[in-house]
């Protein structure tokens, strides 16, 4: 679905996106993720066409972005990380009036609404001025409205930003039954458990370059390990590890252990050191993201 070799984007001297490489298959949730100026939403304006390319080559839906953005964007469905719904209009008008973007005729559009509204569950709304609708429910009607043209490639920036835990879920569960459908998804996140909890495989991007690229389980596994032991940070600790050429990492007051043998770290560090407090905890993408993007807070 989408094919990138040496990708490159640049704003003067700057590199937002540095030779980047990656492919996208039918039917995958694909994620980007990075820290704030890492690249991901430069690369997804790119793969929408509406930011063109620098250098490299990239391909979407078997088309080069440099010469086919129209026939690209016709197959687009598109999820902006802001919420840009035309307030003069109710939920149904919003939906009406961009399907006209995509020359769907009148009939055949009003069945496509009812059939949106039902699947994200607005029916009831339907009449309802866009000022009065919750935060949730935008974001429900930005997809419905990404969907309106039956796209091939659906493409989300931030699909729950800002929204509560059930909202969240209930975003979730309809990118999943989509998935489900056959549709293939792209999305970029900054919620890490959404991105393991959604994704088949993503990226992890870092001043424009991608780190590493894989399915979450087995990034995990790979970079961290199975769980998580965390103790005090005390000599005695950083000794006991040592010892058992443990594989851990300082953070300020704490210690953590990334293992596969819980049951070795956590004995070792009670029985042998006498710490009084030990915790253990599976290990999350959020710990492989901090492990290779750093603590330090981004601007």
């Amino acid at each position: 679905m989408i094919a990138a070799h040496n990708l490159e984007k640049r704003f003067g001297k700057f590199i937002a996106v540095d030779r980047v490489s990656f492919t996208i298959e039918e039917g995958e949730m694909f994620g980007f993720l990075g820290p704030n100026g890492a690249g991901k939403t430069t690369t997804m304006k790119m793969i929408q066409c509406i930011s063109p390319k620098t250098g490299g080559e990239l391909e979407v839906l078997g088309m080069d972005v440099s010469t086919s953005q129209r026939e690209i964007k016709r197959l687009l469905g598109v999820v902006p990380q802001e919420n840009n719904l035309d307030p003069d209009f109710t939920v149904y008008e919003n939906l009406l009036v961009y399907s006209r973007y995509f020359d769907i005729p009148r009939t055949e559009a009003e069945k496509r609404i009812g059939e949106l509204l039902d699947f994200v569950q607005l029916s009831e709304r339907k009449e309802t001025p866009i000022i009065q609708l919750s935060g949730g429910m935008k974001r429900r009607l930005i997809l419905a409205r990404a969907l309106i043209n039956n796209p091939r490639l659906l493409v989300l920036d931030e699909p729950t930003v800002g929204l509560d835990p059930q909202a969240r879920h209930l975003i979730w569960d309809k990118l999943k039954r989509l998935k489900s459908q056959g549709n293939t998804v792209v999305l970029t996140t900054h919620y890490l458990e959404e991105a393991e909890y959604l994704c088949d495989r993503l990226v992890i991007m870092d001043q424009g370059k991608i780190l590493v690229e894989g399915k979450p389980a087995e990034l995990v596994r790979k970079y961290i390990g199975a769980d998580i032991v965390e103790a005090e940070n005390v000599p005695a600790a950083e000794a006991c590890l040592k010892r058992l050429d443990a594989n851990y990492e300082v953070l300020g007051d704490t210690i953590q252990v990334y293992t596969d043998n819980t049951q070795r770290v956590t004995g070792a560090l009670l029985e042998e050191c006498r710490l009084g407090q030990v915790t253990a905890r599976r290990a999350t993408l959020e710990d492989v993201f901090l492990k290779l993007t750093g603590r330090k807070l981004r601007e």
